[in-house]
């Protein structure tokens, strides 16, 4: 899992409440287990006609933000079915970070799981941010995880809280194999010992 540390782009307004995890990546698009490949079917239903024609006022399909890389939500974003094929549409497209006032549980979880830092702040600050991403291809935010600050593209800067073993995951680009395979060492040693106490398991 690639760290995350500091990140600047461009943010991409979706002032949208209770984005279900069926919009963000549509149920024909579960049939893979790759996580890579899926960041073109991202809001499928919304960035394209039946026809596969793009839909011009869709944001993402919108110059200024095809290659937005932070994704400012409404409340609840994430909510809907479990599927972890959701943050690897995100991420497959180039989405590193969504701030919204609220996720869904699961969505939350596995976006640490796979890279993505999701930020919870206060709807005010939310909508500060959604007027900033208005800006068209102006609207770069920085985002430093280790400082937990927002800095907007007029310079103002918003702290944002995370759980320390999660920030710990990201900048250092751990998932939970990452983060086994740090014992590594142990692991190995305990299977020696076992091999040799226990030669018929």
């Amino acid at each position: 899992m690639d760290k995350f540390t500091k990140l600047t782009g461009v943010a991409a307004p979706l002032p949208i409440i209770n984005v279900d995890t069926d919009m963000i990546i549509p149920k024909q698009f579960l049939k893979t287990i790759k996580r890579t490949g899926l960041g073109k079917n991202l809001f499928d239903e919304m960035r394209f006609t039946k026809d596969g024609q793009e839909v011009p006022g869709f944001v993402l399909n919108k110059p200024a933000y095809r290659k937005a890389t932070i994704l400012v939500a409404g409340a609840n974003f994430g909510c809907g079915s479990s599927r972890e094929h959701a943050p690897w549409a995100l991420l497959d497209f180039g989405i590193r970070c969504v701030i919204a006032p609220s996720f869904a549980d699961i969505f939350y979880n596995n976006c640490f799981k796979n890279g993505i830092l999701p930020i919870k702040l206060p709807q005010a600050e939310v909508d500060k941010l959604l007027d900033d991403a208005g800006r068209g291809a102006n609207a770069v935010v920085s985002i430093d995880l280790e400082k937990q600050e927002i800095t907007g593209p007029d310079g103002g800067c918003i702290r944002f809280e995370i759980d320390p073993f999660r920030k710990f995951c990201l900048l250092n680009g751990l998932d939970d194999i990452g983060l086994t395979l740090q014992k590594q060492e142990k692991i190995t040693s305990f299977e020696s010992r076992r091999s040799l106490e226990q030669p018929w398991l």
